[in-house]
């Protein structure tokens, strides 16, 4: 195994584009990549997140998981808030980051792209579910302009960024099935539309709540609960006029380089103890505070490389430039 360094530009505090994500190794120091805790890992590990919705403190959603992966591993873990999918890919392909939580599309990008990573679980709402969700297609709901995604070509459309599952990689596989656009590209879709990348879920569906989109996408629990339980939406503001297939969940993946004893034992932290019981009885957190991510999951389970080939299906149905290593 390579010796790696760690860096000081990536700090917990950290907001960074992907260019600065990616190169962050050209400056700072090294900080004794050779020393580790008693546990077998790195004396610091890097996780690195984008965030689902907008938020000026992302590193507050995951701060029970940071407190349970500290006790655990014995490393002191510095959280980074990328701003888009692409800063963490590289980053992990340069071995700038350690931990990261993907969306799948994500995950497929990162091993298309030569990162070699392990996924070390899926992200559940709630105990006993299964990992997964759905990208919805949505309009106000007193657009009657809008029923279906036929009904998107020529108009504003709200997308989250092209590098979102539920918000770009879904749709436009859905937008070629409904004859709406030929291809995934870019190109396509504005020929198509007028693309609006609006960078979170929340904002797209905010975006089409005020009217700022005639239409767009967000994933079903954003819009289902999360943003009603935030009062951002009230029941009945938008209508969903499409649904994906089931999607596999967003998942929480581990640089090989870490070592494979280090990854396994991170595989069973995730899987055993990243759940909200647990970290409610350690102490890390109460109440609604114990759920994991902005995504506002309630733990993690086991899951294989294989359940994201349905992503990687759709990646050859809408020939995504970003699907292309």
């Amino acid at each position: 195994m390579k010796t790696r360094a760690r860096r000081s530009a990536l700090t917990a505090a950290a907001v960074v584009s992907s260019f600065a994500l990616a190169l962050s190794g050209c400056s700072g120091s090294d900080s004794g990549s050779d020393a580790k805790t008693g546990q077998g890992f790195p004396e610091t590990l890097t996780l690195a997140a984008v965030p689902a919705e907008n938020s000026a403190d992302l590193k507050a959603s995951y701060e029970p998981l940071i407190k349970l992966l500290e006790k655990e591993t014995g490393a002191k873990v510095e959280f980074v808030q990328a701003s888009d999918y692409a800063g963490v890919v590289e980053g992990m392909i340069a071995d700038n980051v350690d931990l990261a939580f993907f969306g799948p599309f994500a995950y497929v990008v990162a091993g298309l792209n030569g990162a070699k990573i392990t996924p070390l679980g899926a992200v559940i709402e709630e105990k006993g579910a299964e990992p997964g969700y759905q990208s919805y297609g949505l309009a106000k709901a007193d657009n009657a302009s809008v029923n279906g995604l036929k009904d998107f070509a020529g108009k504003k459309v709200c997308f989250v960024d092209p590098s979102s599952t539920s918000g770009f990689l879904y749709p436009s596989a859905g937008l070629i099935e409904e004859g709406v656009i030929k291809s995934g590209s870019e190109a396509d879709i504005s020929a198509a539309m007028t693309p609006i990348y609006a960078g979170g879920h929340d904002a797209s569906a905010l975006s089409i709540k005020s009217g700022d989109c005639d239409a767009g996408f967000a994933f079903d629990s954003m819009v289902d609960t999360t943003m009603v339980e935030k009062g951002d939406l009230a029941p009945g503001d938008l209508k969903t006029v499409w649904k994906s297939e089931m999607i596999a969940g967003s998942v929480f993946a581990a640089n090989d380089d870490l070592g494979t004893e280090a990854v396994d034992k991170l595989k069973s932290l995730f899987t055993e103890k990243a759940n909200a019981e647990v970290m409610q009885s350690e102490g890390f957190c109460e109440g609604d505070g114990c759920l994991i991510t902005d995504e506002r999951a309630w733990g993690v389970v086991a899951v294989d490389d294989s359940a994201y080939d349905g992503v990687r299906k759709v990646c050859e149905v809408t020939g995504s430039e970003k699907c292309k290593s």
